[in-house]
């Protein structure tokens, strides 16, 4: 059973997603929130597995409250919904510490299938989705002075673990990568996972976020 949260200002949008989970066994609504500082407090308070966060909500907006659901290192994780096309604040709510992000515009089954891949710790962005999103807000994240050299995450993954970085930071997935270097998909499993531990990030998606802030990955790069 995945325990959600779910979070945004519009009533009869919180009333929909709570119609969806609650019509399949796997997921519970544990509770609902109309803005940041609620889902904080009720984040803390519930405990669920996963917050479904809208990002434009009144007071505090869903990155702030992402930001601070996640710095308490509590085992929930967040799920944010926006508008492609509209909402800027995506790459900020993915560095806040958002495990993915979905359309609300997606399919029932798509949502449910995200969150519950966010439950048990995956990325919910798929591999084409997470180059358009990156291509579409590298611009907003500053050069870092001195290039990657300057990290010391970085000096401590192996040649093979920063070439699967720069992999992870084009959106191919681990399939893709396993074809590219001519490995098996349990061993850049391996790998990837290594990869994360040794720089710190949550999931996929964050890892993706730190290789466009180290210069590893820039817009369109094939």
């Amino acid at each position: 059973m995945t325990t959600v949260l779910i979070v945004d200002d519009q009533p009869l949008q919180r009333y929909g997603f709570s119609l969806l989970l609650g019509s399949v066994p796997e997921t519970e609504v544990v509770g609902e929130a109309a803005h940041g500082g609620e889902a904080v407090r009720k984040a803390a308070e519930l405990r669920p597995d996963v917050v479904l966060m809208d990002v434009r909500m009144p007071g505090m907006d869903g990155i702030e409250a992402t930001r601070r659901i996640t710095a308490t290192g509590d085992r929930s994780r967040v799920l944010v919904l926006t508008t492609f096309d509209l909402d800027e604040y995506v790459h900020a709510a993915l560095r806040a510490g958002a495990s993915g992000f979905l359309l609300k515009d997606a399919r029932p089954e798509e949502l449910l299938a995200g969150i519950r891949a966010v439950a048990i710790g995956d990325a919910v962005i798929a591999p084409a989705l997470t180059r358009r999103l990156l291509h579409q807000f590298a611009h907003l994240v500053p050069p870092r002075p001195g290039g990657p050299a300057e990290d010391t995450r970085l000096s401590s993954l192996t040649d093979r673990e920063r070439d699967i970085l720069v992999a992870m930071g084009k959106g191919w997935n681990n399939g893709e990568i396993a074809t590219h270097f001519v490995l098996s998909e349990s061993t850049v499993k391996t790998h990837v996972g290594r990869v994360l531990a040794k720089i710190g990030a949550r999931d996929r998606v964050q890892a993706v976020i730190f290789a466009y802030d180290h210069g590893l990955a820039r817009p369109h790069a094939e």
